[in-house]
């Protein structure tokens, strides 16, 4: 439950004391936003039976019809409103408000931290709201500029190439390092300037000298293959030619070449 609530109220979105590394003027942004939402947006969903004048009246989620006496959730801000308790929910992430803090807007219930981000972006490093005039934006999300970094060598990447690695942005010289997958042909890692193709979780460079039958040598980027024990082949005769004790191969499909790592 703290969790849950942690999740949807972030103490970060409301309170400085939260936000340590903010600037003056990000301090008196954070204040003033969240004393318009304090007093424009919250409220708290109350539990209470359906009141006889509301009798047939809609579930304003769902619109099922909610009688005299059963349970129903009303929210103060929104009006002679009533949902049933399941449908009292977050518009965005759908979460249970159900005697919790809501915010409201346009006619809608959200959880605190997505009302937030109806008007604020929110760092993807920090969890906190981005009050400063420039940020990253990258992947979908947003990053102060100083929290763009990589997650290894914590190098700022601002204007730098970079490869995503689980969410998070790191420099080509670490995913190199550390995480780029050995080809099956060379050996050599396949670093992020690399088009790389796969099989069967198995990765090769997508150059014709690696992706390549293992007979003949035909290079097999967007072409059927066939696969025996790790091995390409063009064709079944020569996957029989490479292993002649067995006559019927691993696998018959095509290979996916993907581009480099996505990078700015």
């Amino acid at each position: 439950h703290a969790r849950a609530l942690l999740q949807q109220l972030p103490p970060q979105d409301c309170d400085e004391r939260y936000c340590p590394d903010l600037a003056e003027e990000e301090r008196r942004q954070l204040r003033a936003f969240s004393a318009r939402r304090r007093r424009e947006a919250l409220g708290q969903g109350l539990a209470c039976p359906v009141p006889g004048p509301c009798h047939g009246c809609p579930c304003k989620k769902c619109g099922r019809r909610l009688n005299k006496g059963d349970p129903g959730i009303s929210a103060s801000r929104l009006g002679d409103q009533f949902w049933h308790p399941s449908c009292f929910s977050c518009h965005f992430c759908h979460q249970p408000l159900v005697d919790l803090i809501y915010f409201q807007q346009d006619g809608r219930i959200y959880c605190g931290r997505h009302h937030a981000e109806l008007f604020r972006p929110r760092c993807a490093s920090c969890d906190q709201l981005i009050f400063m005039e420039e940020c990253i934006e990258a992947e979908g999300r947003r990053w102060h500029l100083e929290h763009f970094c990589c997650l290894e060598c914590d190098e700022p990447l601002r204007g730098q190439r970079y490869v995503m690695k689980s969410g998070r942005p790191c420099c080509c010289g670490c995913f190199d390092s550390l995480f780029a997958e050995p080809c099956q042909a060379c050996g050599d890692p396949i670093g992020a300037d690399s088009e790389e193709a796969t099989h069967q979780g198995l990765h090769w460079h997508a150059r014709a000298a690696c992706f390549c039958c293992s007979l003949c040598r035909k290079p097999l980027r967007g072409q059927p293959l066939t696969s025996r024990r790790g091995r390409l082949f063009c064709s079944e005769t020569c996957s029989l030619g490479r292993d002649s004790s067995s006559t019927a191969s691993d696998s018959s499909d095509s290979a996916f070449a993907s581009a480099p790592s996505p990078d700015s």
